[in-house]
């Protein structure tokens, strides 16, 4: 676990999300507490989808990949999920502290939708938290899926992307609507209590979870 940690979360990686979100929260302006969520989630999806697109990949492009070769496929498999599940709580746990990022530099109002108080504001952050932590989890793993489909982590970072230009615009809640990947984001903000958006989450795990199961049968065909 130490050793992939090391692998999987570099000093460098580690480094560039920290900066993207105090950036994002310093220049991304929002109003009211319940924007906070809308400011994050597209772009920690972007950051997730560079973050994890390497994960598989690295051991081709480093001198490790003779002895990689040499490991069982089922030791691969198990690294790289283990790998995977290491970046996503990393990254989970950075998007929350860009949560509170916004709070600290911007002070969003906290009323707007008459639930004032802790409560409310606890209520919107785990709300918050359990939306991002599938949105992490889909387009890391879809990334990966990518790289290691086609050995190589820009053709992965490329294809997430042109997907999530799509999704992330007013074309993809135009004809996707709650089914978009992006429905939490796209929410209506006036109706708090509408949790259709849900339906677009239930999208991403399924994706996700079809993501996850196919990635072994990927790499043993790439390493005949």
């Amino acid at each position: 676990m130490i050793q992939d940690m090391k692998i999987s979360l570099t000093v460098q990686k580690q480094a560039y999300a920290i900066f993207f979100v105090v950036i994002l929260s310093l220049v991304r302006g929002v109003t009211d507490s319940d924007e906070v969520g809308i400011a994050l989630e597209a772009p920690m999806a972007a950051l997730a989808l560079t973050f994890c697109a390497d994960t598989y990949t690295q051991e081709i492009i480093s001198r490790r990949s003779e002895i990689w070769r040499l490991c069982p496929m089922k030791r691969r498999v198990c690294a790289i999920y283990r790998r995977m599940a290491i970046q996503e709580v990393f990254l989970l746990f950075v998007a929350a502290a860009g949560y509170g990022l916004f709070f600290l530099f911007q002070n969003p109002r906290t009323d707007r939708m008459g639930t004032e108080g802790p409560a409310g504001e606890i209520g919107r952050f785990l709300i918050y938290v359990a939306a991002v932590a599938v949105t992490l989890g889909f387009w890391g793993l879809l990334s990966n899926l990518l790289s290691c489909l086609f050995r190589n982590m820009w053709v992965g970072i490329g294809g997430c992307l042109i997907l999530w230009l799509i999704t992330n615009s007013s074309f993809g809640d135009k004809y996707l609507g709650v089914w978009n990947l992006f429905s939490y984001t796209f929410r209506e903000l006036e109706d708090g209590g509408d949790f259709r958006w849900i339906y677009g989450k239930m999208v991403c795990i399924c994706i996700g979870i079809l993501a996850a199961a196919a990635l072994p049968g990927i790499m043993k065909r790439q390493d005949r």
